[in-house]
């Protein structure tokens, strides 16, 4: 179920969020949440364009989740919050930060990988696939309600 979250919106306002790809403001961003993809599901994340290297940030303290590799998304990165009620998805990474492992706590702002074109991205565009799930009480990694990020750090309307 996708909901516009308006209040998961309000509470990670109000936690002050990183943007996760350095150098990009949140004026630059585009809202891609509710874009049409192949086969007929909905985008339900952020694509943040930027030049292939650019370092990815953690959006707050946390700890790695998981790490995958898949075909859609490439070299991807999970991140719960501190309390594990969401989680943060950082997608089509070229490679991931020196030294980061399963398990790991990450610090808002720490570097956790690079902005490149992985899984299903085309390559002649690099860009973070970021995407923000509210957990269920299983706190499954892959699985949660979706929440806009764009909402999150362009103050739009809820």
């Amino acid at each position: 179920m996708v909901t516009n979250g308006a209040d998961d919106v309000l509470r990670l306002r109000e936690r002050a969020l990183t943007l996760p790809v350095s150098a990009v403001s949140p004026a630059q961003l585009t809202d891609s949440f509710t874009q049409s993809r192949t086969g007929g599901t909905t985008h339900e994340a952020l694509d943040i364009m930027a030049p292939r290297g650019t370092p990815v940030l953690a959006v707050e303290d946390g700890r790695v989740a998981k790490l995958f590799l898949s075909k859609a998304g490439g070299i991807t990165l999970y991140q719960f919050d501190p309390n594990a009620e969401y989680v943060y998805y950082y997608a089509h990474l070229d490679r991931y930060a020196e030294g980061i492992r399963e398990g790991d706590t990450l610090l808002k702002g720490q570097v956790v990988g690079y902005v490149g074109s992985t899984g299903n991205a085309s390559a002649d565009a690099p860009h973070l696939h970021f995407a923000v799930s509210r957990l269920g009480p299983e706190r499954q990694w892959w699985r949660g309600t979706p929440i806009n990020p764009f909402l999150i750090w362009r103050n739009a309307k809820l």
